[in-house]
């Protein structure tokens, strides 16, 4: 509802801004159409500039724009199965752009759903199935396979949005908007969810890393271009982030082991009530393993005497996502909810193994399982880079297509026949492998197609990519992390909630920025062109700095106890800097 109220009062701005610039607008010569647009001079200074020249098309009339769309190479460059800019000014009459761009908002709804349930219900799970096979430790875990299953949605997102120079703005404006959305919104509401005080030390590392990403992101928007080494700078930045973490909590666990022997040897108190006693630290953080409450849970339910489904039946269940037990006992929002996204759900149960190594069987599900060695391999080829490879053929004769099919379904037929529906096979943790692969994939493509889609509402309303990032893009990224971590803030655990604000936007900033730059460069094969747009991003940049040095200064003042006071303040501070953006954005506020 918030959403529509914002694209409705953006859709009335811009309206009011290009009527009040109506003396700019040129008008079209009868029997010229655009050509009068494209001189020697024009031509010129088209290709030594870089900003996006699709802005241009609203300055046109109704019967013009199609033709401009066409030839305007810029209006064609941004990845995705469906061209949008070609969608609203060709395809559909112009007179129903009001209903394009509300059918166009359900859809970005729907993308922004698939990508949630994408990350959540398949990437998260089988990284964490992952992990539990390589045999990581926690802290390795959640800073690396964890942090990037969280962050899924944000780090597709920029490396989409940086893949052309025009809509880097969406990549910048959502990573910073993400930031300042979490670092204020989402720990102002832990704040006033649940008052606590949090971890001293790991808070103050993990704020001063952070800090020292946005101010390298600073600078080098300040220089405008990104080198190879900056790009690999940040992914370093990151691994030295990761090493801090690993250092820290071997040296807290070494000086907690050396204390639990001297006071054992002092007073001959048993070495597990001694352990228990000093569990509380500042960087053991609790951890959400709902594995042993699953467990119990399905023992409740599990029939008294022996019982064993047909493989039909096996199947049928497993595509079926909703549960019975938990429908009866959830509100009617929340079912309305899952019926939009139960089609989508089994679509993608369809495509992608899951491998839960908390359950018994790990998830085995065998007629599904040899399904997914046909489906799994035939999506990645049909959607990867939107669909590249989906007409490619080898030699020019024989489909890739069709050869991805063919050994998925020799592939399937093996499995089948050598294993059981009862016991899974050895080699069942590859299919979190496979699991992994498919649903990254997917969550790029539904990327792709986000960026594509705001690039062409920022056409249409006059908007810049970086308000477009920090808004749509940056909530819709952000809001399934709000939820959670308000949620983890309300069982009891604030700490987690916190240190999953702070760590998680750490390697969102790091990894989307440092991998976002390096598949552009592996394209271009030259450094990245990196021009703010206008007194907008400074004024984002600036926001997100100052709101981390205040956290810096006013939490040690505080005694690191985070009240609602504190969580008040964040979110005013989100709505100020939220209301200095839009009036920068359609010009209230400007360099004199």
């Amino acid at each position: 509802m918030a959403l529509g109220v914002l694209l409705s009062a953006l859709l009335v701005l811009s309206c009011h801004q290009q009527v009040s610039s109506g003396s700019h607008v040129p008008t079209a010569r009868p029997g010229v159409g655009v050509a009068w647009l494209y001189s020697d001079t024009t031509r010129e200074s088209m290709s030594q500039s870089s900003t996006d020249q699709c802005d241009r098309v609203m300055n046109l009339s109704a019967a013009e724009r199609c033709a401009f769309v066409k030839d305007t190479p810029d209006c064609s460059l941004v990845d995705g199965f469906i061209s949008y800019l070609y969608l609203a000014f060709c395809l559909l009459p112009p007179n129903l752009t009001p209903l394009t761009i509300t059918l166009c908002i359900i859809w970005l709804f729907f993308l922004f759903i698939i990508l949630g349930l994408t990350a959540s219900k398949f990437f998260c799970p089988n990284l964490s199935a992952i992990s539990t096979s390589l045999r990581l430790t926690h802290n390795v875990a959640g800073v690396t396979f964890l942090a990037l299953g969280n962050g899924a949605p944000d780090i597709f997102s920029a490396v989409a949005a940086f893949s052309h120079p025009h809509t880097a703005g969406l990549a910048v404006g959502a990573l910073f908007g993400a930031g300042i959305f979490v670092t204020t919104v989402v720990a102002g509401s832990v704040s006033l969810v649940k008052p606590f005080t949090v971890a001293s030390r790991p808070f103050l590392r993990d704020v001063i890393f952070y800090m020292a990403a946005v101010f390298w992101t600073f600078i080098i928007l300040f220089r405008g271009t990104i080198s190879l080494g900056e790009a690999l700078g940040y992914l370093g930045l990151y691994v030295v982030y990761v090493l801090t973490v690993i250092i820290s909590a071997y040296i807290y666990n070494w000086q907690k082991h050396s204390a639990n022997v001297t006071v054992r040897n002092a007073t001959h108190v048993p070495g597990e009530l001694t352990e228990f006693q000093s569990s509380d630290s500042d960087d053991e953080v609790p951890c959400l393993t709902n594995g042993t409450i699953q467990q119990d849970y399905e023992a409740e339910y599990r029939p008294l005497l022996p019982y064993s489904e047909s493989t039909s039946q096996i199947l049928l269940s497993s595509l079926n996502p909703v549960d019975n037990r938990k429908w009866r006992r959830k509100s009617w929002s929340w079912r309305v909810l899952k019926v939009l996204k139960t089609p989508l759900e089994v679509l993608l149960l369809l495509c992608i193994p899951v491998v839960d190594p908390d359950k018994d069987d790990r998830n085995w599900r065998r007629p599904l399982n040899c399904l997914h060695l046909v489906t799994a391999p035939l999506v990645c080829v049909l959607t990867f880079q939107s669909g590249a490879y989906g007409d490619y053929k080898i030699q020019g004769e024989f489909p890739l297509w069709l050869l991805t099919l063919l050994l998925g379904l020799f592939l399937s037929t093996i499995v089948f026949c050598t294993t059981t529906n009862d016991c899974p096979p050895t080699y069942h943790p590859l299919f979190a492998l496979l699991g992994f692969v498919v649903s990254a994939v997917l969550i790029s493509t539904a990327a792709s197609e986000v960026v594509s889609l705001l690039h062409m509402l920022g056409v249409v309303l006059s908007l810049s990519n970086t308000v477009l990032g920090l808004t749509l893009l940056a909530w819709g990224n952000s809001i399934g992390d709000c939820f959670s971590d308000i949620t983890i803030a309300r069982q009891g655990y604030p700490r987690m909630a916190i240190s999953a604000c702070f760590g998680g936007i750490i390697f969102n900033m790091l990894f989307g920025v440092g991998l976002g730059c390096l598949m552009q460069m592996a394209r271009s094969h030259s450094e990245v062109q990196l021009e703010p747009e206008g007194l907008l991003t400074w004024i984002l940049a600036g926001s997100l700095g100052l709101s981390l040095v205040l956290s810096f200064v006013i939490v040690p003042l505080c005694r690191f106890h985070l009240g609602r006071t504190y969580g008040i303040f964040l979110i005013v501070f989100y709505a100020i800097f939220l209301l200095i953006a839009l009036l920068t954005e359609f010009g209230k506020i400007h360099i004199v």
